[in-house]
């Protein structure tokens, strides 16, 4: 996908030097062998020059992953490898780093490699550095469990990498009104990711510099396709796909020194009586792409899509946690057919951001709520649709006004059932979601954007929010029941 890091994790074995050598030669060929068997070799390196096993080694281990164009790092015990040159390997190396170590075989005399020990040594180690390490719930394991371990962390490494290097552009102030989604922006310098804040005027220059541009109606063909029979607004697609342009032209000229970039844009209540149009379509697009757009100036929500497009590998959407499902629809559709209570759905709606390819079946229609107070001709251009049924993760990761970093995610799933709405729009289920609601995003404030990725990657975000330095406690997820919430009443 364009717009993410492609992630190249060197295999570095290491040996304590009173242990068989062969044994974390023979290992590591063994790891290697299972992750391309299961995983292809597209993301993996295995390091020739030597088994780490001293401070030599370990600096002709960090020239060779340089060489090799490693922008992550593997440390595999094939045994209780050495602590410190296996340590100072992380913390010289420039990428996020995993440790793994190989559990036992057969030989338990001369083959005993006694990697569980050498793990704690590791981590000990890294502390006293103040050296960060991805370490798995279960760090020891076969050659296809480890296998299995670094494919995890592929996902992991992607959205650190992208963080490192990412650049949130955004344009005019939050709508009146609209202070649910406004954070201090002190925690995206920490996190090391650059924002530049633009004037709605200065989006507005640009899109009239863009009328004439010759690359209009190759960019309207390209529209026609994508929505077919959806193209009910065939009229105003000239103008989208001026904007289009407009916004990835800025992009190009405003990366600066960074890599990757997201967007986060007003688009109400001016936006429609000067443009002419609204852009949910064109976010939906950019989305497609690579490139998330979050709505309302939502700064936080276009982060929190951007990590969620580096775990998945896929366009991710923002949504509002919306509205109850009626009980019509729960008792005729869902009752009886699924697991889920009542209270344990949702909808999950906004305008029309989401990409054609995450709906059932989508069309180009008007912005029914701007219509209710402006003339409907200028609020055209929203792609509607029911979002496609199966696995999702719905998260966020926030400032509090205090500046703290705070986090939920929960792990669910888009029930195949018809919304009988309007706008691109699901019907979620999450378990124990109506406790999850009330004391999480009730309780620590959240505002009503959440971003969804389309599968469940609870595990992969719960070590990146960890890595980035996201408390634990300050990690919500949604807790099952006979575990109580430190606010929730026990006799409810």
């Amino acid at each position: 996908m364009f717009n993410v890091p492609e992630v190249k994790v060197g295999v570095v074995a290491v040996s304590r030097d009173c242990f068989p050598e062969s044994l974390s030669v023979n290992r590591r060929k063994n790891l290697i062998r299972a992750y391309q068997d299961k995983y292809g070799e597209k993301n993996v390196y295995e390091c020739p020059i030597c088994i780490v096993e001293s401070e030599i080694h370990m600096l002709q281990a960090l020239d060779d992953l340089k060489k090799a164009g490693c922008n992550a790092l593997c440390v595999y015990l094939g045994n209780f490898g050495p602590e410190i040159a296996e340590t100072m390997l992380v913390k010289r190396f420039d990428g996020p780093a995993i440790i793994v170590a190989a559990a036992e075989e057969e030989n338990l005399i001369q083959g005993r490699g006694d990697a569980y020990c050498g793990v704690l040594n590791a981590s000990y180690n890294l502390a006293l550095r103040n050296t960060k390490a991805y370490i798995p719930e279960e760090p020891v394991g076969s050659a296809e469990e480890c296998a299995d371990m670094i494919h995890d962390f592929v996902g992991i490494a992607r959205a650190l990498i992208g963080l490192s290097s990412l650049k949130v552009i955004s344009f005019g102030p939050r709508p009146l009104n609209f202070l649910a989604c406004n954070a201090p922006i002190k925690q995206f310098y920490n996190l090391g990711v650059e924002v530049e804040e633009n004037s709605e005027l200065d989006l507005f220059e640009a899109f009239h510099k863009h009328a004439d541009d010759p690359r209009i109606s190759e960019v309207v063909a390209d529209m026609e396709k994508e929505l077919g029979d959806g193209n009910n607004k065939p009229q105003i697609l000239p103008k989208l796909a001026q904007y289009e342009l407009t916004l990835l032209d800025w992009v190009e000229a405003h990366k600066g020194a960074c890599e990757y970039v997201v967007l986060s844009t007003k688009c109400w209540p001016a936006f429609q009586t000067q443009f002419g149009f609204v852009p949910c379509y064109v976010n939906s697009r950019l989305a497609g792409k690579g490139i998330p757009v979050s709505c309302e100036v939502d700064l936080y929500g276009a982060l929190s899509e951007y990590i969620g497009q580096c775990i998945s590998g896929d366009a991710v959407t923002l949504l509002d946690i919306n509205n109850t499902v009626t009980d019509a629809i729960y008792n005729e559709d869902i009752k009886g057919k699924f697991d889920y209570r009542k209270g344990e759905t949702f909808m999950g709606f906004h305008c029309g951001n989401t990409c054609s390819t995450k709906l059932v079946k989508h069309s180009m229609e008007y912005q029914m709520i701007m219509a209710r107070s402006l003339p409907e001709e200028v609020t055209q251009g929203t792609l509607e649709g029911d979002i496609i049924p199966g696995d999702i993760t719905f998260y966020r990761l926030q400032s509090t006004a205090d500046g703290k970093l705070r986090a939920y995610l929960a792990e669910g799933e888009v029930l195949p059932i018809a919304t009988r709405s309007f706008g691109a729009i699901g019907i979620f289920a999450i378990k124990e979601m109506e406790r999850f609601y009330r004391h999480v995003l009730v309780e620590k404030n959240y505002p009503h954007h959440g971003a969804v990725m389309f599968g469940h990657f609870g595990k992969q975000l719960f070590e990146v929010l960890k890595y980035i330095g996201v408390a634990p406690e300050e990690i919500g997820y949604n807790q099952p029941v006979g575990m109580c919430y430190v606010t929730e009443n026990p006799y409810r």
